[in-house]
C-alpha cells in the first residue's frame, strides 16, 4: 500500500470530492446543481443570509451568488427580501416551494451518512467528528485569529 493511501490531507480531499461528485449526479435528478443545493440547504439552517454572506460561504464571488440565487429566485424556490436595518442589503429566504427539495436533500444526506458511516461505532463516529473540529477550529482561527464558537457549519 502506497503511503499516499493513508495519508490525512489526501483522503480529506479525496472523500469530499468524491462526495461532491456524488451529490452533483443526485441534484442533477432534481434539476439542482450542487451549488443550488448548497444554497438552499444553507438557507435552511442560517435564514435570511445576505448574498455577500452567501458567497463568502460558498467561497465564491458575490456575483455568482446572484446568479445562482436569480435561478433559485425564478424557480420559486426562494426570494430576496430587504434587510429591515440596511436597505442596500437584499436578505435570502425560501419560500414554501422550497420545502420538498429540502425534505429531499436532508434525506439524502442522513442516507449518505447512513450508507458511508455503516459499520463504523459510534463511538468512532463521535471521534472523527471530533478531530474533524478540533482542525477546523484551527484553521478557522488561523484564518480570522477567533476560536470557533460551533462546530458543524
Amino acid at each position: 500500500m502506497n503511503h499516499f493511501d493513508r495519508d490525512l490531507q489526501i483522503l480529506l480531499h479525496d472523500v469530499a470530492r468524491m462526495q461532491r461528485t456524488r451529490f452533483d449526479r443526485w441534484a442533477r435528478t432534481y434539476g439542482l446543481t450542487r451549488a443550488q443545493g448548497v444554497i438552499l440547504a444553507r438557507l435552511h439552517r442560517q435564514p435570511g443570509l445576505s448574498q455577500i454572506e452567501m458567497a463568502a460561504i460558498c467561497e465564491v464571488e458575490p456575483i455568482t451568488v446572484g446568479r445562482l440565487v436569480d435561478r433559485l429566485e425564478a424557480r420559486g424556490l426562494i426570494e430576496r427580501r430587504p434587510d429591515p436595518t440596511d436597505r442596500r442589503i437584499r436578505r435570502l429566504h425560501l419560500m414554501p416551494a422550497s420545502e420538498p427539495l429540502i425534505a429531499r436533500i436532508e434525506a439524502y444526506r442522513n442516507d449518505q451518512s447512513e450508507y458511508l458511516l455503516s459499520g463504523v461505532t459510534a463511538a468512532q463516529r463521535e471521534t472523527v467528528v471530533n478531530v474533524l473540529l478540533q482542525m477546523k477550529n484551527k484553521l478557522t482561527m488561523e484564518a480570522t485569529g477567533e476560536e470557533l464558537v460551533v462546530g458543524g457549519e
